[in-house]
């Protein structure tokens, strides 16, 4: 049963690439909905993930880095994260601990005091990686970045397991899909009533001890986003930890596997499509999974299969636990690579792999 005070709407994180976004999203949700790198831009869609609470429900998006583009890629992924601004109900601008404030962290915040009548909530992450001295000192500096509802310093490693899916075997680890209540699942909140204020203006706290002593703040920060959210339904089914398709996280779980220690140039021309899945004929513990790996030169491909295709094996074995974990059954995972031209600069082929204006 829903009462008055429950709390339930969207809240996004923004940030420059790289700042560990999509990890935060994970270790609050509980589960893995959107692939981690240490590769920029690995992030290319919006992912919804669901944190569920006894009185609220916290969808979180998470977006792209967002930068000044250099691609059609770049233009369109920056278009998504503009968009996915205007459709929340509060904004988690983070930051790391790690990494003086630059120039990319001035420009985000710039473009987030734009953004009228929708709470910023900074979010200093990787706090496990610095001292309390750097820690202290980089929230005094994103403080001097803007005028945020609160600022909060968080470490997500460690964080995973705070909720827990189903597979469609009905194995636990893989996350639980769902479609949000008709009205509510794009994301836009038409009116936005008065919300109760924050955990206060200013620093929180830095992170007692050393760097490299764990998860840190992480119900801080969701206490601090779901401070911001209007009163109403549970706009997804209890346990659904994302409305993300299976084909879709499977096409992230092989693109993240393919990420692996390749070289510089190669990351940001990959992009995988499912071109089928199902289970096998006769065999409900068995999905069949035939996918498409494409790269913008034959350089890169040769590069993607290795020697003798044993670096494609290893892509395939890295990608199969995942999505094993996640679907509950065995997987026979058929990987091509392919080369698409520039692609990331061909309308065309951007709309064939799923990427739209």
């Amino acid at each position: 049963m829903t009462t008055p005070e429950f709390r339930s709407g969207f809240a996004c994180f923004v940030g420059r690439p790289n700042v560990g976004k999509s990890t935060l999203m994970n270790a609050l949700v509980g589960t893995k909905v959107a692939i981690t790198s240490n590769r920029p831009q690995t992030t290319r869609r919006a992912i919804r993930g669901i944190v569920h609470r006894p009185s609220a429900q916290l969808v979180i998006v998470d977006t792209p880095g967002l930068h000044r583009p250099r691609t059609l890629l770049g233009e369109r992924l920056d278009s998504l994260v503009r968009g996915t601004l205007t459709e929340v109900d509060v904004i988690g601008f983070c930051v790391p601990a790690d990494e003086k404030v630059g120039d990319g962290d001035r420009y985000i915040a710039r473009e987030l005091a734009q953004v009228k009548g929708t709470p910023v909530v900074a979010i200093v992450t990787k706090a496990d990686k610095v001292g309390p001295q750097q820690l202290a000192e980089q929230l005094m500096a994103v403080d001097a970045l803007g005028d945020w509802a609160d600022i909060v310093p968080v470490s997500a490693v460690g964080g995973l397991g705070a909720q827990t899916g189903q597979g469609r075997g009905g194995q636990a680890g893989g996350p639980r899909r769902g479609q949000a209540e008709q009205g509510r699942g794009s994301g836009r909140t038409p009116e936005r009533p008065d919300r109760p204020a924050g955990a206060g203006r200013g620093p929180a706290e830095p992170a007692p001890g050393a760097a490299g002593t764990g998860s840190y703040q992480l119900d801080v920060v969701a206490d601090l986003l779901v401070g911001h959210l209007p009163e109403g339904p549970p706009l997804y089914p209890e346990g659904d930890l994302t409305d993300e398709p299976e084909q879709i996280l499977v096409a992230e779980f092989v693109r993240e596997a393919a990420l692996e220690g390749v070289e510089q140039e190669v990351p940001h021309s990959i992009a995988v499509v499912v071109d089928e899945m199902g289970l096998r004929p006769g065999r409900e513990d068995l999905t069949d999974i035939y996918a498409h790996v494409f790269v913008e030169r034959p350089s890169q491909k040769a590069i993607l299969i290795g020697r003798k295709g044993a670096r494609l094996r290893e892509v395939g074995t890295r990608a199969r636990r995942q999505i094993e974990a996640m679907l509950g059954t065995r997987v026979y995972l058929n990987l091509q690579v392919s080369v698409a031209k520039d692609w990331q600069r061909n309308p065309k082929q951007l709309r064939r792999l799923g990427f739209y204006d």
